[in-house]
């Protein structure tokens, strides 16, 4: 199926972003060869930016590159989705226990807002405004955390995670349970209660891999 890419953007990332959704959605199958030339084709871009796209989801583990014989699609494992959660688990609450420390209300008007937004997108059944909004309030606990590198490990992670998340969020037809989530954990983090939010962002995520999981197993083999 053609993929029309947007100019004025990184025709690249476009690439990148299709890319990893078809491999973490399971639509690219682990084992199935990919070329150069035929993602050309089919993107109507020249090579080098499939040549970035390539190197990027090598970087990220879900495509292996050998050359002469080829690119090669790696998919998600269990082990591969346990090491991407246990990863954002470390990073999170170190995020969040810097978070919780910010006294200023104005700071915390963004996070609010996405809870908001959450919380109406669940009223409408809207999945990628939900989407939008779930990882706006985790980038928030990073902005929060006033830590530019931790940030920028978040930001690196944040595509895969966010075709993680447009998985596992269609497994909840009603998503104001996931909105509730995520107000609970705003209002933990408000109170000011290092060992309480640590708890509620710890069953949050591990709610999150296992929905993965469960996609995995799930699959055509």
């Amino acid at each position: 199926m053609s993929e029309d890419v947007k100019r004025g953007e990184s025709l690249g990332a476009q690439v990148t972003r299709v890319l990893r959704r078809r491999i973490v959605h399971g639509e690219l199958s682990p084992g199935e060869r990919i070329t150069e030339e035929g993602l050309a084709e089919e993107f109507a871009v020249s090579r080098g930016p499939i040549r970035d796209a390539i190197t990027q989801l090598n970087f990220e583990k879900l495509v292996e590159v050998h050359r002469p014989r080829g690119i090669y699609v790696v998919g998600l494992s269990k082990d591969d989705v346990d090491q991407l959660y246990s990863l954002r688990g470390a990073l999170e609450q170190l995020a969040l226990s810097r978070a919780i420390r910010e006294k200023d209300p104005a700071r915390w008007e963004a996070i609010t807002r996405a809870v908001e937004t959450m919380a109406e997108a669940a009223d409408a059944g809207d999945h990628p405004a939900f989407v939008t909004a779930d990882l706006e309030f985790h980038t928030q606990i990073y902005a929060l955390a006033d830590h530019p590198r931790l940030e920028g490990v978040w930001r690196q992670y944040l595509p895969t995670f966010s075709a993680l998340l447009e998985v596992t969020i269609n497994h909840d037809e009603d998503l104001h349970e996931s909105a509730s989530d995520h107000a609970l954990l705003l209002d933990v983090m408000r109170s000011g209660s290092p060992a309480k939010a640590a708890k509620v962002l710890t069953a949050h995520l591990d709610g999150a891999r296992d929905r993965m999981l469960s996609e995995l197993e799930h699959r055509p083999r």
